[in-house]
């Protein structure tokens, strides 16, 4: 049964990019929640607050996908015009993706506790150089370069329980010093993706911090003197239970002092980008399990400096979630709502926006997300990319499968997306931790 489903995997990846324009489709209502069959290149979908259910309207499920060899020839299925291509293989835990000054991508291969450089020629899928900048690291995630500009010193690397830098300048293909580190994290359990990111200027390094739990779970009561005081301290709704410091985006200085409560409420931000031309943080949300299959949507969103975006009181606004029940009545008006909501259980962790010129000139300003997959849904989804596009610098409220095929069958995949990069010729690599490669998209004009 298997082998059937890898094999009609592999023709259908032969045949789709014939037949994607005319599969092309948009998803609103219960139609956008769906599962993996619906999904194919140009496939949108539209999720507002007003489609979701209530709680419990699905029991809760935990449905683990197993991850399958790679069919052989099988290739991710994308629009008409693009072109998929195997990139690199081997690797062990592939992650974060991140483009250096001078074109160089960095690589965070946090199952090996490597950080890689991969150095690319323009139009070339494969690259000329691939080598360890440094090993031995703790679940290397987030990567970013200080200062901001042509020529950084420094490239930055987030672990589960710091920050850590390295001496860098333009070319180097190895560290040439031991780490120093910058800051240190709560990083005891839970979510251990630490990604980075500077503001334009440089002044203000921001790091994500993912919850302990799904949703505070067994959380200590406290005063309300003792909530005055932490949320003072720390930002609105940061003293949910043992979880005071998670969930939230902390800021720093470059060199780890004057830190604060950037964000809060955010259950596990991942993918921070700074959208081009401007000074916004922008990030991909995973949302809280166990509420149901279609329920609470993941999104995208701009991070506000001191918002508070619900975790773990309230959802998508003022949704309340039911274990939660009349906990914190104060907070309901004061929650941050996101600026895009995802197909619930999707687990986006990457984001990009793309610049380039190589693509159409549609696709400038627009934003790609990586979509690892769910485990709490009966019908499985994510495993793709999808584009978000953009317009007067906020989502247009819809988003379009753009890379896909990855699903064999309702449980097995070969393959699970985890971040983009733009490189310097305009073409989009991605990450795939589960079968250990990077994808190179490209496009080839008609």
């Amino acid at each position: 049964m298997i082998w059937n489903s890898f094999t009609r995997a592999a023709l259908f990846g032969a045949i789709a990019p014939l037949c994607g324009a005319a599969m092309a489709q948009v998803l609103e209502g219960p139609a956008a929640y769906g599962d993996w069959r619906a999904d194919a290149p140009g496939v949108t979908r539209r999720i507002t607050a007003a489609d979701m259910p209530e709680p419990y309207a699905s029991p809760p499920k935990a449905l683990h996908t197993r991850v399958a060899p790679r069919p052989a020839g099988a290739t991710p299925r994308t629009l008409p015009g693009f072109k998929a291509e195997l990139a690199l293989s081997g690797l062990n835990q592939p992650r974060v993706l991140r483009r250096a000054p001078n074109g160089d991508v960095f690589l965070a291969e946090s199952g090996g506790g490597r950080l890689r450089v991969l150095r690319f020629v323009a139009g070339e899928a494969q690259p000329r150089q691939n080598e360890v900048f440094a090993a031995g690291l703790d679940q290397p995630f987030g990567i970013a370069f200080y200062p901001p500009g042509p020529e950084p010193r420094y490239v930055y690397v987030g672990t589960p329980a710091r920050v850590q830098r390295f001496p860098y300048r333009n070319g180097d293909l190895n560290a040439t010093a031991a780490p120093e580190t910058v800051a240190e994290l709560p990083g005891d359990s839970g979510h251990w993706t630490r990604d980075l990111a500077f503001s334009p200027d440089g002044a203000t390094l921001y790091v994500s911090i993912g919850s302990r739990s799904n949703v505070a779970e067994g959380a200590k009561k406290r005063s309300r003197a003792e909530i005055e005081a932490l949320e003072q301290k720390n930002g609105l709704g940061a003293s949910g239970g043992d979880e005071t410091g998670r969930a939230d985006v902390k800021a720093f200085d470059p060199t780890g002092g004057h830190e604060v409560a950037f964000a809060n409420g955010l259950r596990n931000c991942s993918g921070l980008a700074i959208r081009p031309g401007s000074r916004e943080l922008w990030c991909v949300v995973n949302e809280r399990d166990m509420l149901g299959d279609d329920l609470p949507p993941d999104y995208v969103t701009h991070v506000e400096k001191g918002g508070f975006y619900g975790w773990p009181w309230y959802y998508v606004g003022a949704h309340e979630d039911p274990r939660h029940a009349a906990e914190r009545p104060d907070l309901a008006a004061k929650v941050t709502s996101p600026d895009l909501l995802i197909q619930p259980h999707s687990a986006p962790l990457g984001l990009a926006f793309y610049e380039g010129g190589q693509f159409p000139p549609e696709f400038k300003g627009d934003a790609f997300v990586a979509l690892h997959g769910s485990w709490n849904r009966s019908k499985i989804t994510g495993f793709k990319v999808v584009r978000v596009r953009f317009a007067n610098g906020k989502p247009t409220g819809d988003y379009q499968d753009f890379l896909t095929g990855f699903v064999l069958d309702d449980t097995h995949v070969w393959g699970r997306p985890v971040d983009v990069v733009e490189t310097a010729d305009g073409a989009l690599l991605v990450s795939d931790d589960a079968n250990g490669a990077i994808w190179r998209v490209s496009y080839e004009r008609p």
